[in-house]
């Protein structure tokens, strides 16, 4: 069967537990990833041969192919898939910081005859170190107005299909914005194109709860976990308007590459970054 494409950007790559040549590799047209968004996907960051917060990582992964009713293989498991993470970061040369990519599909053919065999692709580059500072120039942002994410079992999952988030991302890219949000069925906003939100309102710290649509951050579970931390901030999940928003006194978002970005201004507003600056010494 005929490969799709190729992957460019990095030496090595591991497919299905092989370590491959990146001008070697490629999926197969039925792969169901490629064909139904039918997959999962996780985003590492490496730090001196370390992915930081690994535990969190694959809980959600494993968590996520449950739901999904995969079939998983006695050689999936959580420790063979640490291992090749760093193994692809080592035969990459990138183990002091680097970002991992790991996408798993349920396997090829069609809704009713799929084989059922989980396919998954590691994927690594080296990540600057101006990609791991917090940003001091803060982040300009808006509300998606084209897609509604619906609210369902499905909707924390980090899925393959990703169809509202890149569109987001495009009108963003387009209207010269740093990143965009995205509302729910409600006409609230869950979260960001490859982020969560938390906002500040009175040296309070909230986020949208899971049952608002968004995804489950690792990075947003992290800092839902301060309060344990001794931080002094509490943490409260509740629902986020565009009203609230922009009566907020801060704005940050979160994922796992980053960990924390400042956001400076939404139509308008301006944000201070107070607490956001704290937050991201104490997560550093």
């Amino acid at each position: 069967m005929a490969f799709l494409f190729y992957f460019d950007d990095m030496e090595f790559v591991i497919i299905n537990g092989n370590i491959v040549e990146k001008n070697k590799a490629g999926l197969f047209l039925d792969d169901h990833s490629y064909r139904y968004g039918d997959g999962l996907f996780e985003t590492m960051k490496i730090v001196k041969g370390n992915i930081l917060l690994e535990d969190h990582h694959l809980e959600r992964l494993f968590s996520g192919l449950e739901t999904l009713k995969f079939k998983i293989p006695a050689f999936f498991t959580k420790e063979k898939i640490g291992e090749q993470v760093k193994e692809v970061c080592k035969k990459n040369n990138c183990e002091e910081l680097a970002k991992v990519r790991l996408s798993v599909s349920r396997g090829g053919g069609g809704l009713y005859d799929c084989d059922d065999k989980i396919s998954y692709l590691i994927e690594s580059s080296p990540l600057k170190q101006n990609q791991d500072a917090f940003k001091e120039n803060g982040l300009k942002i808006d509300i998606f107005p084209d897609a509604r994410k619906s609210i369902d079992k499905f909707s924390n999952l980090k899925s393959a299909n990703y169809l509202p988030y890149v569109m987001a991302a495009i009108w963003a890219k387009e209207n010269k914005l740093n990143d965009a949000l995205v509302l729910n069925q409600h006409e609230r906003i869950c979260d960001a194109t490859i982020a969560n939100i938390f906002w500040v309102k009175d040296e309070k710290i909230f986020t949208p709860s899971l049952s608002e649509g968004c995804v489950a951050g690792v990075m947003r579970k992290k800092i839902m976990e301060l309060p344990t931390m001794n931080s002094g901030f509490p943490v409260q999940e509740s629902v986020l308007t565009g009203d609230i928003l922009l009566h907020a006194d801060e704005v940050f978002l979160t994922n796992a590459i980053t960990g924390i970005r400042w956001v400076k201004e939404c139509r308008g507003k301006i944000y201070k970054n107070t607490i956001s600056s704290k937050l991201f010494i104490e997560l550093d």
